[in-house]
């Protein structure tokens, strides 16, 4: 069996070949060792020692970026050269032991699992203590990737990912620094194959001993999380974020109406033409932030569909409104009411009929080890 191990590297001169000496370690007559190091223009001595270790060791290959792009560029650099039928992600740093990546490649070897995640929260190993406010903003992330992925990880952000080839081959990396943490785990999680968590012994390093992930990098993951969860995220999250899309086109279509009114357009083409125009946003800002990756139409029928959803929910908006005028309610409450009513039906159209997505989450594997 072979392991392909990528280490991105910025930067690490201090540890690259400590670290590299740990992989080595690792290999065995039972398992083969592609080591992948990935020197992301480092501006330090790295990508030479990087060199020399390839020259002493036959299982490296080295790689180097001509500019800085980041973690997550070094990631897809690596993963297009992987051979192993197991690839594996190993920091430069000394944080992480290599040894428990042979224990986390066990469950795909037994073929239960397809993707094997660390763990530093979960773990009868060793543990350095450093910052408490990270590990509150590491959890509070995981906790919010876990309701849009709909998966119970308890360390989303950890370095420790295992996959089989096949899978990791298949994932455009978009993200560029630490944001490929959250993308990945979104991007296995929608594939719907089967996921393992394994804990594992943790060293951590201060920002004086070389740390690098700031308080951006935390934001970027917020904007990661929503970037590429939303648009197979479990319905509950799907109608949270249609509510404030769905918010905003109502407002909208309130505001129109009584605009329309206040010129003195009649009932019978001011309810229509402000719902109209809210449709369309309502569309616009669907196909933004919530459906994105279903927003194309390949066919008519789409086109047919999405048409209908419109109409009908428009009729229902028309027929709502115009009857709660004709019993003397006010036009903004009137309105209003008919604005959610339609809300309510835009989204079951759109999620379900418009742009149907399968859930994400654990499902079955689709990749045999091979």
């Amino acid at each position: 069996m072979k392991l392909s191990i990528v280490i991105p590297c910025f930067n690490e001169k201090n540890t690259l070949e400590q670290c590299v000496n740990k992989v080595i370690g690792i290999q065995d007559q039972l398992l083969l060792l592609e080591i992948i190091i990935v020197d992301d223009c480092s501006s330090d001595d790295s990508l030479a020692i990087a060199k020399e270790l390839a020259r002493r060791f036959t299982q490296i290959t080295v790689l180097a970026h001509d500019a800085n792009r980041g973690k997550g560029a070094a990631l897809q650099t690596g993963f297009q050269h992987a051979t192993g039928q197991i690839v594996a992600v190993q920091d430069a740093d000394l944080e992480y032991d290599p040894a428990d990546l042979k224990r986390m490649i066990a469950p795909i070897l037994n073929d239960d699992a397809d993707v094997v995640f660390g763990t530093r929260f979960s773990t009868s190993g060793a543990h350095r203590v450093l910052y408490f406010w990270h590990s509150v903003g590491n959890k509070f992330l995981t906790l919010l990737s876990n309701m849009f992925s709909d998966l119970n990880l308890t360390d989303m952000e950890c370095c420790y990912k295992v996959f089989r080839r096949e899978i990791i081959q298949a994932i455009n990396i978009r993200e560029s620094r630490f944001g490929v943490e959250p993308e990945l785990v979104a991007k296995v999680a929608q594939m719907r194959v089967r996921i393992f968590e394994m804990g594992i012994s943790y060293s951590g390093r201060t920002y004086e001993e070389g740390k690098k992930i700031g308080f951006k990098d935390g934001l970027r993951a917020l904007y990661c999380i929503f970037r590429y969860n939303a648009p197979k995220a479990p319905v509950p999250i799907q109608f949270l974020i249609y509510l404030f899309i769905g918010g905003i086109s109502a407002a909208v279509n309130l505001g129109l109406f009584l605009l329309f009114q206040f010129w003195g357009i009649r009932i019978d083409l001011s309810i229509p033409f402000a719902y109209v125009l809210a449709a369309s946003l309502n569309y616009l800002l669907c196909i933004a932030f919530l459906f994105r990756h279903k927003a194309k139409w390949n066919s008519t029928g789409e086109l047919v569909i999405y048409t209908i959803v419109v109409c009908l929910v428009g009729l229902l908006d028309f027929g709502v409104t115009k009857f709660l005028l004709s019993m003397g309610t006010s036009a903004w409450l009137a309105k209003s009411v008919g604005c959610l009513i339609g809300l309510m039906f835009n989204f079951a159209g759109r999620r379900f009929f418009v742009f149907p997505e399968a859930p994400a989450g654990p499902w079955r594997s689709q990749f045999p080890l091979k």
